[in-house]
């Protein structure tokens, strides 16, 4: 009798796996994404790819050959191709709309696409077919206003008459504000008179399509097509057309919900903000973000490249990611701990303030950081007090300290908002990534954002312009070789040097044949290396 009971309490369960076995793989599969990035730089495409794979999730990319580099448009035919195929197959898609209307970020800035065939584009998206249950997410860019460019990331004549536009933006948004001074009239008449009027007119056409097309796509955004749609405002000042052209998007669509329509500031970040709202989405997520600053200006600060005071823009990123914003680190999710200058000054990653010694304000702030990681916090660090590159003296000290390694996630990559934009991302995704995992992405980060971009970059730099070589900074050329081999030795040092990458090797290359990023491929850790290291040697650190 026992037997026959037993029998049939094992078919019990037989037929109950049966049961549960097509919901057990329904649940694995809502775990992929589509993902058109921007271009085929690393924080756009492969970073992201990376950190959204550490974290549990299968992300479909295009080929790398049909994205867009320094010097050539994505094939837009070919990438709305692979959309259409691959569109019914996943539960949420994350696109670059700049890739699939004007083939990239800098196709964006140069391309002489008729306005007619770019609304095709938009017109395209908007029929585009996909299941409704999956969740479609979009990015665009506003066109940015630097100060100046080099490199053919711009029209050839930026770099001659770059600066002189960007003072005529900056009147121009003054003047679309408030009446412009006899002064402000004055000079603007100047500028223009002294520009080639070719320049300007192509310069402000392509602006004004460009602008067209976000007003169409944010319709779209309206009318329900995104289930969320974000506008990034590319490198831009509290002054300029970058910054006028959000307002006047802004006040038009005032009306939609910032759940489902954004204007944030930066653009490269953008990609892995909203594979991470798509992941927090799927799972009813809504990760609690505690923002930490350091001692000084904090959240007052404008940084470089930005129209916006952080203290506005990090909570519309935290509320892009799909997150709150909590005034108690008990009750967050994530600690955002946010590394500005103390004057609110961001200066490049490479000035010769950039020491290391950290100050007396920042040694109590690591301490407190150090308090927080022994209560077990999730601490993701944005380290945006210098641009382009990692703090040396704050570095320095949190690693003497041997709190990098126990941190979630580490950026200090390009602009203060890109970097902001990342931690964000990381912090959030930290509850379902592997430490292991979360040590491999912190390495990568360290390497590039600390080592590369405030050091060896720096070094390199400095010997271009002793040389009178500055061009080499935006084409390196038949030159590559060599530099590379600088940055690889110079990075090497560093690594040998803190323990969060004792061990490790990896090989560095410039993917956009330019100074500005660089990828960090093959890398590798080697535990028994690891294990023999000194926590609380003082580094051999370089002193400029």
């Amino acid at each position: 009798m026992m037997r026959h009971s037993l029998y049939r309490f094992l078919a019990a369960l037989l037929a109950l796996a049966a049961f549960l076995a097509p919901a057990a793989a329904q649940a694995k599969q809502k775990t992929s994404f589509i993902f058109i990035p921007l271009d085929n730089r690393p924080v756009c495409y492969d970073y992201p790819v990376r950190v959204m794979e550490a974290a549990g999730y299968k992300i479909y990319t295009p080929p790398a050959k049909l994205l867009a580099t320094r010097t050539a448009p994505a094939d837009t035919e070919k990438l709305w191709d692979w959309l259409e195929h691959r569109a019914e197959k996943v539960d949420g898609a994350v696109i670059s709309t700049d890739a699939l209307i004007y083939g990239g970020l800098v196709a964006s800035r140069t391309h002489n696409i008729p306005l007619d065939a770019l609304q095709a584009r938009v017109t395209r998206l908007k029929n585009l077919k996909m299941d409704t249950n999956i969740r479609f997410y979009g990015f665009s860019t506003l066109m940015r206003t630097p100060r100046e460019s080099y490199g053919n990331v711009e029209p050839a004549y930026y770099s001659d008459v770059g600066p002189a536009i960007f003072k005529y933006s900056q009147l121009a948004d003054k003047s679309d504000v408030h009446a412009a001074s006899l002064l402000e009239d004055f000079e603007s008449g100047t500028l223009e008179r002294n520009m080639a009027k070719s320049h300007l007119k192509d310069w402000l056409d392509r602006r004004s399509k460009n602008m067209e097309i976000n007003r169409e796509l944010a319709m779209l955004a309206r009318m329900g097509r995104f289930d969320y749609f974000a506008v990034g405002k590319d490198d831009n000042a509290p002054y300029s057309h970058t910054h006028m052209e959000a307002r006047h998007l802004a006040l038009s669509n005032a009306d939609v919900a910032a759940s489902e329509f954004q204007i944030l500031p930066g653009v490269d970040q953008l990609g892995l903000l909203l594979l991470t709202r798509a992941a927090n989405e799927q799972a009813g997520r809504v990760p609690k973000v505690y923002q930490m600053y350091v001692e000084g200006v904090g959240a007052k600060t404008i940084p470089q490249y930005s129209d916006l005071p952080l203290g506005t823009s990090v909570p519309e990123q935290i509320l892009a990611a799909g997150g709150s914003l909590v005034n108690d680190p008990a009750h967050a999710d994530v600690v955002l701990a946010i590394n500005t200058p103390a004057d609110g000054i961001t200066r490049d990653s490479t000035d010769l303030s950039n020491q290391y010694f950290a100050s007396p304000s920042n040694k109590r702030y690591i301490t407190n950081l150090g308090h927080m990681l022994d209560q077990g916090r999730n601490i993701s660090l944005a380290d945006v007090a210098f641009s382009n590159g990692g703090d040396n003296g704050f570095m320095n000290e949190m690693s003497l300290r041997g709190f990098t390694e126990r941190l979630s996630a580490y950026n200090g990559w390009n602009t203060a908002d890109n970097a902001i934009g990342f931690a964000i991302a990381q912090g959030m995704l930290a509850e379902t990534t592997p430490k292991e995992n979360q040590l491999a992405l912190l390495r990568e980060r360290i390497l590039d954002d600390w080592y590369y971009q405030s050091n060896a970059r720096r070094i390199i730099s400095t010997d271009l312009e002793k040389k009178k070589e500055n061009a080499l900074k935006y084409n390196l050329g038949a030159h590559r070789p060599e530099i590379r081999n600088i940055a690889q030795q110079d990075m090497e040092r560093l690594s040998k040097n803190y323990v969060i990458t004792v061990g490790t090797t990896f090989q560095v290359d410039f993917p956009w044949d330019r100074l500005f990023e660089v990828s960090i491929e093959n890398l590798k850790t080697s535990r028994s290396l690891r294990n023999a290291a000194s926590l609380r040697l003082l580094p051999d650190v370089p002193v400029f």
